[in-house]
């Protein structure tokens, strides 16, 4: 059910309206405070996503390792789970707090704002907080359980495997705490008619866009240029 909440796949929606810090859709105090837990997830997520750079590098060593030297090493492998399974679980909050996560209902591009907030508003309760409230209690128990034995990987070369376990409460900790701030957007949405601002940040190319852009600039260029008089080369 989790899964289903969130990779619900992208459809067309209707562009959501920014409010200002001013404006009367919320009190300047909750706006800064969201943008504030949108800033902790952004910088759990970029933090996460520098993972990226040692799991790359230990992957090419190991490649080398075990062709050219006939060398491999069976930490390895327990090494690449943990670090991309730590990337991918603190990645979710951020993703979450830049509004990501996949929509696949065709029909919520449709909807007005008031209805795409009252749709997630009760997602968010049916779904969301009994999923990742579970994920987060059951991960701290099953951490704690972990480090009272000092639980290893199952290998030749056996490695620490509690430290990696206390990941699973922290990113439901996060990804509870950006729930909360979404679930706050909604109210406000359903309250105000329209969707708070959220900060800007790296997306993906927008093909529709990138034309009307080229299209807009292209534009400009050729409004720009002298038009040349009959008689003139």
């Amino acid at each position: 059910l989790l899964f289903f909440f969130f990779f619900r796949g992208k459809s067309p929606r209707k562009a959501r309206t920014p409010l200002s810090p001013a404006s009367p859709c919320g009190s300047v105090t909750m706006h800064i405070l969201l943008l504030r837990i949108d800033a902790v997830s952004t910088f759990i997520g970029k933090a996460a996503a520098w993972l990226c750079v040692p799991l790359t590098l230990l992957i090419c060593w190991e490649v080398f390792s075990r062709y050219a030297l006939n060398k491999p090493h069976a930490w390895v492998l327990d090494v690449q789970i943990m670090l991309y399974g730590t990337m991918f679980m603190l990645a979710g909050a951020y993703t979450l707090a830049k509004n990501g996560h996949v929509r696949g209902d065709v029909l919520y591009g449709f909807f007005s704002p008031r209805v795409q907030a009252g749709l997630d508003l009760a997602l968010y309760g049916l779904f969301f907080l009994p999923g990742v409230l579970a994920m987060t209690w059951a991960g701290w128990n099953y951490a704690q359980e972990s480090l009272a034995i000092r639980e290893q990987t199952f290998s030749a070369e056996p490695l620490p495997l509690y430290p990696f376990k206390f990941v699973i409460p922290l990113a439901g900790a996060a990804l509870l705490l950006q729930g909360l701030a979404e679930i706050a957007r909604c109210v406000i949405c359903l309250r105000q008619g329209a969707w708070p601002r959220r900060e800007d940040d790296v997306e993906e190319v927008d093909v529709e866009k990138l034309k009307r852009m080229v299209h807009i600039e292209g534009t400009m260029y050729e409004a720009s240029q002298p038009t040349s008089t009959p008689g003139q080369q």
